[in-house]
């Protein structure tokens, strides 16, 4: 039986009312009076169910799929205005007793190099990473909890939020490891982490079960129902996030929506963010295995819908995705992206010899974190290494609730300006440095509050004088 509430997986994550709600889109993809009230909902900027979702993505009608996508860029600027914040991955290790057959990690394959940092290895990695103006991390790390407990990973977190090295120091630590108890959860929660991701891969229970032949995670309900574990144990700020093409699509993004309306029904508050990854190649992980996988147009509706359906997510695309693609999702609804990453245990100091190779996928867009600055200033973007809601407690249900009336615009606004700054006077290329400045002078005046303008302005002239993280 289907239910919002239920803490069963398999209850809120409903197999029935998902393929219901497939057959119902199917049967109303042409419906026009339906899709254009659906629309017209979605256009009070509230979200809709995963139902009417459904419907929208089925809809093969141009003129209706066009007013979707500007409904999203519509959304998108409402809330999060021309903001892009900036994070990059960081892999701590890659032993995983797993049996996940779409990813290089798993423990049948005896081709990787298999590698776990040290904390003196993770200080060098992270000194890079100050180095290239990130303040933004996301550590990854295999499932082994013998080579990877949950001490090291405390342990590594302590380590990261300690470095200062010349003016970098990282401000916020986002989690991406497996499901665990909610004493662990706990246990993250008093490291001061910023936002706990777990990647549901699929929500088709059948799938899963292939998909992760052994190991922990092939508990399919456990892992499903981690959100709530890390949700009761006080982490209010979590990431949901499919892997697009290890299933059919239009399965998954129901479930997937499903899932944000459980975590806004139970708790109170949806995602945080959502994480939009599709399958791609990696050391022994070939595309053509996945007959699921999907089309570059596929992807952008995909975007469209989740924009259009959970409004005040923030919506995150990883250098899985090559430059033209992340070019056209920015705009439907994408407000975090990596740069200069690497998904190499060790990435950022050494390049390791093919035979060693450590990667978890290969990455599409290789370009250096400047680069990618320089080009989303371009593309009229304002780079962001904003971490100040985390660090000041505008977390969970008060960030929504700021998100929501629009307030949150005279706390965001100014402090992307202020990071992008520290980021132009500390890190940038003398050509990046002349576009983000003129960029600045223009984005500042679009702040709405006068006072808030004001002070901005003086924080960015302490900025120029040597003086380091304002935020409001």
């Amino acid at each position: 039986m289907y239910s919002k509430n239920s803490d069963q997986a398999e209850e809120f994550i409903n197999h029935q009312e998902i393929t219901d709600t497939i057959a119902y889109a199917n049967e109303n993809k042409e419906n026009r009076v339906l899709l254009e009230q659906i629309l017209d909902k979605a256009a009070g900027m509230k979200g809709i169910s995963h139902r009417e979702a459904a419907v929208l993505l089925e809809c093969e009608i141009p003129e209706i799929n066009r007013k979707a996508e500007k409904l999203a860029r519509n959304i998108k600027e409402r809330f999060y205005g021309n903001r892009i914040v900036m994070f990059a991955p960081l892999y701590l290790s890659n032993y995983c007793v797993n049996g996940c057959t779409y990813c290089p990690y798993h423990y049948g394959n005896k081709k990787i190099g298999r590698k776990k940092l040290t904390q003196e290895e993770i200080k060098n990695e992270v000194i890079a990473l100050q180095d290239m103006g990130h303040k933004r991390l996301a550590i990854e790390s295999g499932e082994d909890s013998v080579n990877n407990p949950i001490e090291y990973i405390l342990e590594s977190i302590r380590t990261i939020y300690k470095i200062r090295h010349k003016n970098g120091a990282i401000r916020r630590v986002n989690v991406n490891i497996a499901a665990t108890t909610t004493e662990n959860y706990k246990k993250l929660k008093e490291t001061e982490i910023g936002t706990y991701i777990l990647f549901q891969e699929t929500y088709h229970k059948e799938s899963y079960k292939k998909l992760h032949p052994a190991g922990p995670k092939s508990n399919y309900a456990y892992h499903t129902e981690a959100i709530d574990r890390a949700m009761d144990a006080g982490i209010d700020d979590v990431g949901l996030g499919v892997l697009f093409g290890l299933n059919l699509y239009r399965y998954d993004l129901v479930g997937l929506i499903m899932h944000a309306e459980h975590l806004e029904e139970k708790y109170g508050v949806g995602p945080h963010t959502i994480s939009v990854p599709r399958i791609c190649p990696a050391d022994d992980i070939h595309i053509e295995d996945f007959k699921n996988a999907i089309s570059d147009k596929i992807f952008e509706k995909i975007i469209t819908v989740l924009r259009i359906t959970v409004p005040y997510t923030g919506m995150i695309i990883s250098t899985r995705e090559s430059r033209r693609v992340r070019e056209r999702v920015l705009r439907l609804g994408v407000t975090q992206i990596s740069g200069g990453s690497s998904t190499s245990v060790g990435g950022y100091i050494e390049k390791e010899a093919e035979e060693e190779n450590t990667r978890q996928f290969d990455v599409s867009d290789t370009r250096t974190l400047d680069q990618v600055i320089s080009w989303l200033i371009d593309l009229g973007h304002v780079p962001s290494f904003c971490t100040a809601c985390y660090r000041e407690g505008r977390t969970g249900d008060r960030f929504m609730t700021l998100l929501k009336s629009g307030q949150i615009a005279n706390c965001c606004q100014p402090n992307a300006l202020m990071t992008f700054k520290e980021y132009l006077l500390d890190y940038a290329s003398e050509e990046t440095r002349k576009k983000g400045e003129e960029l600045i002078r223009k984005e500042l005046q679009k702040v709405p509050d006068e006072r808030v303008r004001n002070k901005a302005g003086d924080y960015i002239e302490n900025l120029i004088k040597g003086q380091r993280d304002f935020r409001f």
